[in-house]
């Protein structure tokens, strides 16, 4: 999901994430052969270098970049950070370069994994907390068509019923919370639990569950398996997908089987959107599962919060 954002003056697209804390992009500081096709920001017009600050970032996939550091004006929708860090790439992994509709990442974990030296910077959102009516992000992700953030205010037309909060730890940077029970199909009475700690990461597409959960739902699946060339469970093109029903702070929460459905990786099957979360140390709440609330990253109380509610 991307977002045109001002920087210095100069529209680029950016990849809103809030399983990282850097705001980097595509410059004319990257190498061309690592740039063509993509948005590039030239910090000659109205940058100031930070004269001897870098940042290198490694994420989740294997992907990465790096480069260095200056202070310039990033408007996002109406909201205006006047002296930003902006990390310009000096040099972008293969998957930033092939992907030219992306010119770049919007951190909005927390700033204390921000990848800045010698000093860490803070992220867009903790620049302009100060400035917005309520010290809060919230997130509106659609399948299939545009959604949208809002900053500062909850627009109460985007969901339905109640906001229901949970608690985060922000003691790994992300905004981390913890699952309760779940039931695969119609039946939304809950059980068994969603072990280990979760993040919301808008910067991940799939959702990522323990071995046991994802097991438990592939086992609903007519003809799914696991398959290791793909790195995942996939199933035939012709199968029905049953919802996901997940238990947070009380309420349940449905991924429809549509959602799940993912992608097709050849002309009879598809991958799931549900996958392992083995081997990651935690569990990831990604866009699968963000397409289904409206998601409300919160900070006005005395310790972070997630809210969650059903969109309308």
């Amino acid at each position: 999901y991307l977002c045109p954002v001002s920087v210095g003056g100069q529209t680029l697209n950016l990849d809103f994430d809030t399983g990282s804390a850097d705001l980097w992009v595509f410059s004319t500081v990257t190498p061309s052969s690592e740039s063509t096709g993509h948005a590039r920001y030239n910090p000659s017009t109205s940058g100031t270098l930070k004269s001897g600050y870098k940042w290198d970032i490694s994420y989740g996939d294997g992907s990465g970049a790096s480069g260095t550091v200056y202070a310039d004006k990033v408007v996002v929708g109406g909201v205006t950070a006047t002296s930003q860090a902006v990390e310009a790439a000096t040099s972008v992994s293969a998957q930033f370069t092939q992907d030219t509709d992306n010119d770049g990442l919007l951190g909005l974990a927390f700033s204390s994994i921000n990848t800045v030296t010698p000093q860490q910077q803070t992220t867009f959102f903790d620049t302009v907390k100060p400035t917005l009516a309520k010290p809060l992000f919230a997130v509106d992700l659609k399948k299939g068509t545009a959604g949208s953030y809002q900053f500062g205010y909850i627009d109460s037309s985007k969901y339905t019923g109640s906001i229901t909060y949970t608690s985060v730890s922000t003691a790994n940077g992300f905004w981390q919370f913890t699952a309760g029970g779940y039931s695969v199909g119609t039946s939304t009475t809950t059980s068994g639990s969603i072990s280990g700690a979760s993040i919301a990461d808008t910067g991940t597409t799939l959702l990522y569950l323990p071995d046991a959960v994802v097991k438990a739902y592939y086992a609903k699946v007519s003809g799914a398996k696991y398959d290791s060339t793909q790195g995942g469970y996939t199933f035939p093109s012709s199968s029905t997908l049953p919802n996901f029903n997940v238990n947070i702070g009380g309420t349940v929460f449905t991924v429809p089987g549509s959602y799940i459905k993912f992608a097709p990786v050849s002309s009879t099957t598809y991958f799931g959107g549900i996958q392992s979360s083995a081997g990651i140390g935690f569990n990831i709440f990604g866009d699968i599962f963000l397409k289904a609330v409206y998601a409300i990253f919160d900070e006005s109380q005395s310790t972070p919060r997630l809210g969650f509610a059903k969109q309308s």
